[in-house]
């Protein structure tokens, strides 16, 4: 079971990534979106994503969907959805 953290450490490359990622988020250049709204935006893609490659599974050639593997989910050709954060 994991514990709630209350803050969050950011090393050079971690902000790098939420700056990045508050870029995708942001309604305009002019939007400073909270960093709860940049997390609670990736966990959400994260779930949808995997969820998306679960359905395409039925539909599509492995092959395709392979293509769109990320550092966090790929498809192992015809076996399963590999998840490889940690």
């Amino acid at each position: 079971m994991t514990t709630d953290r209350t803050t969050i450490r950011l090393d050079d490359e971690r902000k790098r990534l939420f700056d990045r990622a508050s870029t995708i988020v942001a309604r305009d250049e002019h939007d400073e979106p909270p960093r709860s709204e940049v997390i609670d935006a990736a966990l959400t893609h994260l779930i949808q994503s995997r969820e998306n490659m679960d359905d395409a599974r039925d539909e599509l050639n492995p092959r395709t969907i392979q293509r769109f593997n990320t550092d966090v989910l790929a498809l192992k050709y015809r076996t399963s959805i590999d998840e490889r954060w940690r």
